[in-house]
């Protein structure tokens, strides 16, 4: 359960619009409700996607409208999710929380989709909190849920540098990055049926199943490689940003929210 029009004050508070949606079907197992981002000619607005009088009870844990986010609350059926819902440059987005982070507040929810490889960065460079969230800083670069740490001590052979290569979490957009060197990982194929990508054995059952699934526009990556990349990395919803030098590439660590297991780091 949980009232809209407090709803609606809460996200207005960040500048944002909410809308709620009936679509209960989609939740009916866990009793817990959908959150999105989509579009009307007045521009973005948060969805809530869930009956109002449904059981998930839903709570605004935070509200910042300086930094523009907030942090919700859902109580499920099983268990309980929260959300980091906010402004990233250029666009509303929602976060999924790892479940279990015990987070509160909105400046701890932002650490909590830190990987441990950028907090300790952070810490080693003796940044604190507000320092650390800034897109450039002296641990790190980041762009969306990509993280970027310096890796000077890096050397690869030339032979090794891939050019204009795309990194996507799932089926996300793809960000672009100029150069790219990355080691280990498996090769998959990927497709926009399947965007975390299959084995070759897999890709040949499809095959001998549906033979119109050769027409899928299948594409070979690498699914949870070591990445590096350098030069420009550009994506339509962010500027774009040049690293200089090599710098190792980090997701964030919403894929460990249940909301978001299913989903492969791919490049």
């Amino acid at each position: 359960m949980y009232d809209v029009d407090l709803l609606e004050h809460k996200f207005a508070k960040i500048g944002a619009r909410m809308k709620a949606a009936d679509e209960s079907r989609r939740f009916a197992t866990d009793g817990g409700i959908g959150l999105d981002v989509h579009s009307d000619r007045d521009g973005e607005f948060f969805e809530v996607i869930g009956r109002e009088d449904g059981p998930a009870q839903v709570e605004v844990l935070d509200v910042q409208p300086r930094d523009r986010h907030l942090l919700l609350l859902v109580r499920r059926l099983r268990g309980k999710q929260k959300f980091l819902c906010g402004h990233d440059e250029r666009h509303w987005f929602v976060a999924a929380i790892p479940e279990d982070a015990p987070v509160g507040t909105v400046e701890a929810a932002k650490e909590a989709l830190k990987p441990p490889e950028v907090r300790e960065a952070q810490a080693r460079a003796g940044l604190d909190a507000r320092r650390g969230n800034r897109r450039k800083n002296a641990a790190n670069r980041r762009q969306g849920e990509w993280f970027f740490l310096p890796a000077p001590e890096l050397k690869v052979d030339p032979k090794l540098v891939i050019r204009d290569e795309p990194i996507r979490r799932g089926n996300g957009k793809a960000h672009w990055c100029e150069f790219v060197h990355r080691t280990g990982g498996t090769v998959v194929r990927v497709c926009r049926r399947h965007p975390n990508g299959v084995s070759e054995e897999r890709y040949r059952q499809i095959l001998a199943r549906k033979p119109e699934a050769k027409g899928w526009d299948w594409r070979i990556m690498v699914r949870d490689a070591l990445v590096y990349a350098k030069g420009r990395v550009r994506h339509p919803d962010h500027r774009t940003i040049t690293l200089h030098g090599w710098h190792r590439v980090v997701m964030n660590t919403e894929t460990r929210a249940a909301a978001m297991r299913n989903v492969a780091f791919l490049d």
